[in-house]
């Protein structure tokens, strides 16, 4: 007789999440490096996000602390990796995200930059490889450097290519910051600290050194049963769209973990051994996360979490999460910054939301803005809801 299969419930799910993700109270870190261990990385397309999504989750928000973590002790590593997507991640987990996803991603970028430079400038594999050297070399030289230092040092990096040639949106950028992107995502670079405040997305460059190699269906399994525990219990197209394998290196690596079958609400699903206890009952909870904070973007069925009925509200046209309130393991609206560095929170239709709720969710609102201080930034991917906030 077959057994039966665990029935993990959505209220089950979101009973874990407060403690699991550091977002209750009692849950918080004491260290960047605990949070992006407890949430596997950092989604740092958008630079403000790391240290929001950082500061929901410490005791004692601090910009320093996660400076030192990314510019001085390299303990947290900026990676172009799943889905082509920029992480921070913990460093002793960056060869099992290099060899499982990073270096294919990088792989791509290469060959797409070097056959545009083929085709429109003439430069052939020989200069891409000379070129890096020089610019190697200048980093070597000057310790760190902008892009626009490096342009300097290393003419070729000016040279201009056409995008969209004969289009009203034709472009003619500099091949710079693509050249120095595919440097970054075979590890041969790595973004310094940022120019102005921490919002900035002008930052240095400073050398970095390759990941060593790790075989390619051991790290593909280590990364999946990272995200189970991060993540789990989740179902297989929850993996394959967060690490953007296909589902047949998804299945596999699957297959290599101690993950067991369980019944979610969206279907078949995967959990470790120690998910199948019965979570203890939650505190309540409430966070303001910001734009892509790796919480709202860690599966791809979030019916869980979100009401379908808030999606056009909360996203944006590309499948980006904007700012997002939360309430003990639901999203329940949104918040934005005002230029005067108010924040502003919204709890949409339907969300259920009491006086509790709406108290802890101010004190979170209050505890931001303190975070903020004089800073103030616009979210990269803006949502309905964020400019309508904003205004």
């Amino acid at each position: 007789m077959t057994k039966a299969r665990r029935k993990i419930t959505a209220e089950e799910r979101r009973a874990r999440l407060g403690a699991r993700h550091l977002l209750s109270p009692a849950a918080r870190a004491r260290t960047p490096e605990a949070v992006a261990e407890a949430v596997l990385g950092l989604h740092a397309t958008d630079p403000a996000s790391v240290y929001l999504s950082v500061a929901a989750r410490l005791k004692d928000p601090s910009v320093a602390d996660l400076e030192r973590a990314l510019y001085e002790d390299h303990t947290l590593v900026r990676m172009l990796c799943m889905r082509r997507t920029m992480f921070v991640v913990p460093r002793e987990l960056a060869p099992v995200v290099d060899a499982s996803t990073a270096r294919a991603v990088a792989a791509r970028e290469r060959r797409n930059l070097a056959k545009v430079i083929q085709e429109q400038l003439g430069f052939d594999e020989r200069w891409f490889a000379a070129t890096e050297a020089a610019v190697l070399a200048a980093l070597e030289r000057r310790g760190e450097a902008t892009a626009a230092q490096l342009a300097d040092d290393v003419p070729d990096l000016k040279s201009q290519i056409v995008q969209s040639e004969g289009k009203p949106y034709e472009a003619r950028p500099r091949i710079t910051s693509r050249f120095l992107g595919v440097m970054a995502a075979e590890s041969r670079i790595r973004r310094g600290r940022p120019l102005g405040t921490w919002a900035s997305s002008q930052y240095r460059w400073i050398p970095a050194e390759p990941h060593p190699d790790l075989p390619l269906d051991e790290a593909k399994a280590e990364l999946a049963a990272r995200y189970l525990a991060a993540f789990g219990p989740a179902t297989a197209e929850d993996v394959k769209w967060w690490t953007g394998w296909t589902l047949t290196d998804t299945r596999k690596a699957l297959a290599r973990t101690e993950a067991v079958e369980v019944d979610l609400d969206a279907g078949p699903g995967h959990a470790l051994p120690a998910h199948l206890e019965p979570p203890a009952e939650p505190e309540p909870w409430a966070a303001l996360l910001p734009a892509l904070d790796p919480t709202p973007m860690g599966w791809r069925h979030r019916d869980w979490y979100l009401d379908a009925a808030h999606v056009a509200e909360l996203f944006d046209t590309n499948g980006n999460i904007g700012p997002s309130v939360w309430w003990n393991g639901r999203v329940v609206g949104g918040w934005a910054q005002r230029g005067d560095g108010s924040i502003v929170t919204e709890v949409l239709a339907g969300a259920g939301v009491g006086r509790d709720a709406r108290a802890a969710i101010a004190a979170e609102a209050d505890r931001l803005a303190a975070f903020f201080g004089s800073v103030r930034i616009k979210p990269s991917f803006r949502t309905p809801l964020e400019r309508r906030l904003a205004q």
